[in-house]
């Protein structure tokens, strides 16, 4: 099935963290170490003191216009998703990104549907393009720092939290890793469970000896289904089957069967939550995203892309191949963006 927007990905790039072992470095965030290095992750990234989302940001989209031969006077229009806390309330940091590359009057786009806008990003691009014949070309960012004052890296969920940015350069007509459809799912009845608790309008400030990172996304969820195992293993058996379930209708959506799927790269979670997306969807794990995920930490809605740049840079995808970039962030919301290598 044709797409309705024909645009592919001419260049992409990243920016990430400082390597740090999970081993060495686990006893400083929690005090149960042993149960992180049970997730099977291995390293993670961590920013250097003074960088901000903007500086990652930044720095991505500058090698990722250099790879696709462009300049920041081409862009049309310049999108940013953040997966973590902004730098400030009441300020666009996607308009901060456009001045740090220098660009003049170029819209742009902030989107801060979690883990998810990195890739529902390409769905609002081709809406873009769609309502906007003259415009080609688009920087699509990507970038997540994990703010300590309200997350614990390594105690909020079962994702280890790491640092980093990733940029393409999306082009009209462009027909190298082109985009085919996106699809997304979401149920409202779990909007809670990733919320910050304090630092918001409805509680600016922490009561006496409490903080965010007091609250943890396992702590919410058993809340919610009152601690009861059958409605927890509900919960969980539906969360992965949703996976399978979006991709299905991105596939539906795109005329093509799930089988021909050559690389599921999902959300960079640990490796049991990996091994279960990969049975649910029916594809080996070999054939996913897992190694990298141990090796790179959860990178928020930089994820997708930086796990695709490294697959086409290690040989492991071919042409032709069809890629599903999927998952489940906070919302919640399960997402599908499908890909033609």
């Amino acid at each position: 099935m044709t797409p309705p927007v024909d645009f592919g990905v001419a260049g992409i790039a990243a920016e990430l963290g400082l390597v740090r072992d999970v081993a060495d470095e686990a006893a400083g965030y929690v005090d149960d170490p042993e149960r992180v290095l049970r997730w099977g992750y291995r390293g993670f990234r961590e920013a250097p003191a003074g960088t901000t989302p903007t500086d990652l940001a930044e720095a991505a989209a500058v090698r990722a216009l250099e790879d696709a031969g462009c300049g920041v006077d081409d862009l049309d229009l310049i999108v940013l998703a953040d997966s973590d806390v902004p730098g400030y309330p009441h300020w666009d940091a996607s308009a901060a990104l456009a001045r740090a590359l220098g660009a003049r009057g170029t819209p742009t786009l902030m989107l801060s549907q979690a883990c998810a806008s990195g890739v529902t990003g390409f769905g609002n691009v081709a809406g873009a393009l769609a309502i906007q014949p003259h415009a080609g070309t688009v920087l699509l960012a990507a970038v997540n720092q994990v703010s300590g004052a309200h997350r614990n890296r390594m105690r909020t969920s079962t994702c280890l939290g790491s640092d980093g940015a990733v940029a393409a350069v999306l082009r009209r007509g462009h027909g190298r890793l082109r985009w085919l459809c996106t699809e997304q799912i979401t149920e409202p009845e779990f909007c809670d469970f990733y919320r910050a608790e304090y630092g918001g309008s409805r509680a600016p400030f922490p009561p006496p000896g409490r903080s965010n990172t007091d609250v943890t996304v396992t702590e919410r969820v058993q809340e919610h289904f009152d601690r009861d195992p059958i409605k927890l293993m509900g919960f969980v058996d539906r969360l992965y089957g949703r996976v399978a379930e979006v991709i299905g209708r991105a596939c539906r959506r795109a005329g093509t069967d799930p089988a021909r799927i050559a690389r599921l790269i999902y959300i960079n979670d640990n490796q049991q939550s990996m091994r279960e997306v990969a049975a649910a969807v029916g594809i080996p794990p070999e054939r996913t995203n897992a190694a990298l995920a141990a090796e790179l930490g959860h990178l928020g809605a930089a994820d997708h892309l930086v796990c695709l740049k490294e697959h086409l840079e290690r040989g492991e995808l071919a042409d032709g191949d069809l890629v599903a970039l999927a998952g489940v962030s906070a919302g919640m919301h399960w997402f599908c963006t499908l890909v033609t290598v």
